[in-house]
């Protein structure tokens, strides 16, 4: 748990009372799908999922948040959650052994410190966690809202007995979620010509900077037919992108391969992704591709860029760091990327979260050296990327938790449900080809592409 002797937060916070939250946790005795799992009739912005492969946890709902703004939006988020957690009541049907890590809070947080998107953390009412066969169920009160400790435990039962009910009705609370329709996709702050004029003025910067390497995002503005389900977009991508984090925060959807940071018991693991080139869905010419990848100079040295850029992040932080001589490629079903994991053991009191903070932004979404990097970035994007390359995932109680990359995602315009920005972006060095770099886009831009596609879902 944390110490609650902490430097209290110094910008303007937004947030809910963190009064005295009571969460109770039960086991299922069956497992259930997670996505499945999520509720029809939400708003997208109470609707929060953190999968892989089936396990992870899925949320609906939301009983306190925090939004904060920024440099020191990760900081000022994470004093809030200590005070939560401090004030938290933890009980459970099972002494499973887990009861300090209950408490979890959802969160994403934008790219750069004067967006105006910030940081959010959030509680859901209603948490759902899968590992493997096992599925608990948590339920999380405002105790402000009871009396009595009768209301209280009826408040908890009522909110389990409509999850059961849910669960087993199959009226159109648990129909599969409506097909966004029609989609039209429309150029953002560039065109497909004009971004590469951007990637050409960025390769002239770096021939005459100290600038090694600048990451260079576009967007695309998508209007669909019918009002988009953020369990439609989940589903699709949890389908078609198994090896990736399937997420949803607050309206930002997406599957990232990329993991920031993951923290367990002390043991800090950051996958770095640099150097990527597209598949094309023949498996011989895909392996042949591969291969180059592997020896191409000019994406390997966008890797080193970024690995390095981890390691001297975490570095601080841990006694010992692991870092593999020479990257793996990763296979994913629409791209190959360079990739290294890269793990240490954490000596001092650092949290998921601030570790995310220290890492963020790496030179993979940001560029080397960072602050030359970011002034480019202003200069060329020509827009404000919001929560897109910025940390996303959860926090538990004792400090532990998953944050990735927002990597292949769209943000769902919270005024309108039928509007949403999708991104992507590409790491550009001395020998980039503005050219190359937009099909590199093109190829990250496919997931969520896909995803918004009408047709059926798969089972």
């Amino acid at each position: 748990m944390y110490d609650t002797a902490a430097t209290p937060p110094q910008q303007p916070m937004h947030e809910t009372n963190p009064a005295a939250l009571s969460f109770h946790t039960q086991p299922l005795r069956n497992p259930v799908d997670l996505l499945s799992s999520l509720p029809g009739r939400r708003a997208p912005s109470k609707i929060h999922a953190w999968t892989r492969e089936g396990n992870g946890k899925v949320g609906w709902g939301q009983v306190a948040s925090v939004a904060t703004n920024g440099p020191r939006r990760f900081s000022d988020a994470e004093h809030w959650w200590r005070q939560v957690v401090t004030r938290a009541e933890v009980t459970s049907t099972q002494d499973s052994g887990r009861a300090t890590e209950e408490p979890l809070a959802f969160g994403s947080f934008a790219f750069a410190d004067d967006s105006e998107h910030g940081g959010l953390l959030t509680v859901p009412q209603v948490i759902l966690r899968r590992e493997g066969e096992q599925c608990l169920l948590t339920t999380v009160v405002d105790t402000l809202t009871v009396h009595t400790t009768g209301e209280l435990r009826n408040a908890h039962r009522q909110l389990v007995e409509s999850f059961v009910t849910r669960h087993q009705a199959t009226d159109t609370s648990r129909r599969a979620p409506a097909s966004p329709g029609e989609t039209a996709f429309s150029d953002g702050a560039h065109s497909g010509p004009s971004w590469q004029a951007a990637v050409a003025d960025a390769v002239e910067h770096i021939s005459r900077t100290d600038l090694d390497k600048v990451v260079l995002a576009r967007d695309l503005h998508v209007e669909t037919e019918n009002p988009l389900s953020v369990r439609w977009l989940l589903r699709r991508l949890a389908a078609d992108y198994t090896p990736t984090w399937v997420f949803a925060v607050d309206g930002l959807v997406g599957a990232t391969p990329e993991m920031l940071c993951r923290l367990e018991k002390g043991l800090v693991t950051s996958r770095v992704l640099a150097g990527t080139i597209r598949r094309t869905g023949d498996d011989e010419r895909d392996l042949a591709l591969s291969a180059s990848l592997a020896r191409s100079s000019k994406d390997l040295e966008e890797h080193e860029y970024a690995v390095r850029s981890v390691a001297e992040s975490l570095t601080p932080h841990c006694t010992s760091l692991n870092i593999p001589e020479t990257p793996f490629v990763l296979h994913l079903p629409n791209v190959m990327h360079l990739a290294t994991d890269v793990t240490g053991w954490v000596s001092d009191s650092a949290t998921s979260l601030s570790l995310a903070a220290a890492l963020h932004p790496s030179a993979a979404v940001c560029g080397t050296p960072r602050q030359l990097a970011s002034q480019t970035i202003t200069e060329l994007e020509k827009m404000d990327r919001g929560r897109y390359s910025g940390p996303v995932g959860w926090i538990d109680a004792s400090g532990d938790g998953e944050w990735g990359v927002a990597l292949r995602c769209g943000a769902l315009d919270p005024e309108d449900t039928r509007q949403m920005r999708i991104f992507a972006g590409c790491g550009i060095v001395a020998g980039s080809d503005p050219a190359a770099e937009l099909a590199e886009s093109d190829a990250k831009l496919v997931p969520m592409r896909s995803a918004l596609a009408p047709g059926p879902l798969a089972p």
